[in-house]
């Protein structure tokens, strides 16, 4: 009999691929994959239900002979392994970024004479109803807000990019790129308080209020499913911030990071050209606890911004904060450079490594842009956010889009470097 394999990364059984495992029952025996959780995440949503919750259901499917664990999206360690005569799948994958897994699959399967099946993807209102209840389960804020925490887990390193309104949270959300034989997507969203005031045309010194803010982040998570990461600023005042954190902890939000600066708050990246004022260690320790007390998940993550390399107080005063804050509750340290160099952010990561193994650390490279991801999490580094290049790319083609209608006194000149809007439309899911 000949051996019939198929890859399963979804959470509810539908028509889809109920129609998927008769096709391939039609052919041999049909062994189904379980894409790991590791790869999933990487490949394609987050799991609503366990690795062995994924393997139970599909176990239970008649015409499944067997079910295994899949750990490579590019299907070469169960090609290796179980050597199968077919490989069975939707046609969807015929097209877009994971047509480079369709084409090694089939490389893979020729060596030996093995064939890959497309079976028409199965569109109707059932199959529609579904996948809308799953976008909307993994959009419930108790599924996403402890998102981040079990990234942590289970990625190298945490890939956020900044999001400042519903469409750019769709295109951190939808964006899936394949290079050199793997998929890849962004993690999370930063919401940044440079972001969004800037949206609203307004100074950068936390001049937007909090409503305001929160209604950003309601417009991002009506639209999207990945966890949230909010710019605190200087949190405010204890009394305030306290009441901050359990907004975002009932909203969903997923983690907030808040810097230890006082009174007008003025951009990291000034430095020293502008008077700023740090605050003392033991006052934004007592911030940091006072808003650990009031915090009602264990999911939800207040991370501390060190800016004693920002203001030039040296590397010691900034390792004795993070001791201090992370002794205080701070679930993760962020630390930040306006040097180019990333030596001294590397430098401050391997100390902090010497006596803290565990404590997430947060790196925002915008001015120390040549380090890549794969060189920051071998210096000990978790997250890893891209805090406002959707921001600095939008801005100047907008505004040279506008100097050229002005200046031919019509459209055409500008249509070629323009999206046609029924490609941005395609981001907006209709229910």
């Amino acid at each position: 009999m000949k051996t019939v394999y198929t890859c399963f990364c979804t959470d509810v059984i539908h028509d889809g691929h109920l129609n998927i495992i008769e096709e391939a029952h039609k052919r041999g025996k049909v062994i189904v994959g379980a894409l790991s959780d590791r790869t999933l995440i990487r490949y394609n949503k987050f799991p609503t239900i366990s690795q062995a919750e994924r393997i139970r259901l599909y176990e239970s499917l008649d015409g499944v002979d067997k079910v295994v664990v899949q750990d490579d999206m590019m299907y070469d360690d169960v090609i290796e392994a179980l050597h199968p005569d077919y490989v069975v799948h939707g046609d969807n994958w015929k097209e877009g970024p994971e047509s480079a897994i369709r084409a090694h699959v089939e490389e893979l399967l020729s060596a030996y004479g093995g064939e890959v099946i497309d079976v028409p993807y199965t569109y109707n209102e059932k199959v529609r109803k579904i996948d809308l209840q799953l976008r909307e389960k993994l959009a419930m804020p108790e599924y996403r807000r402890r998102r981040l925490r079990q990234l942590i887990d289970m990625t190298p390193i945490v890939k956020v990019m900044e999001a400042h309104s519903g469409l750019t949270g769709l295109i951190v959300e939808k964006t899936v790129v394949e290079h050199e034989g793997r998929l890849d997507q962004f993690d999370a969203m930063w919401v940044s308080s440079l972001c969004d005031s800037t949206a609203k045309g307004k100074p950068d010194i936390e001049l937007v209020d909090m409503t305001s803010r929160f209604r950003t982040i309601d417009d991002i998570m009506e639209v999207t499913t990945k966890p949230i990461i909010f710019d605190g600023d200087t949190g405010g005042l204890a009394e305030h911030f306290v009441y901050t954190v359990r907004s975002l902890e009932r909203m969903g939000v997923s983690a907030v990071i808040i810097e230890d600066k006082t009174g007008l708050k003025k951009n990291s990246l000034f430095g020293t050209e502008v008077s700023q004022t740090q605050a003392s260690i033991p006052e934004f320790s007592a911030k940091i606890a006072a808003a650990k007390k009031a915090q009602l998940t264990d999911d939800f993550m207040i991370i501390a911004r060190i800016e004693s390399l920002i203001l030039e107080r040296g590397m010691e005063d900034a390792l004795e904060r993070a001791t201090a804050f992370t002794a205080a509750g701070a679930d993760g340290i962020m630390i930040h450079s306006r040097k180019k160099d990333p030596t001294e952010i590397l430098t401050f990561c391997d100390r902090f490594r010497e006596t803290d193994k565990t404590t997430p650390l947060v790196v925002v490279p915008s001015s120390f842009n040549s380090v890549t991801e794969e060189e920051l999490a071998a210096h000990g580094v978790n997250i890893v956010i891209y805090a406002n290049q959707l921001t600095r790319s939008a801005f100047p083609a907008m505004q040279k889009t506008a100097e050229d209608i002005l200046r031919y006194h019509r459209a055409k000149e500008v249509d070629d470097r323009l999206m046609p809007i029924k490609q941005i439309i395609t981001l907006i899911d209709e229910l």
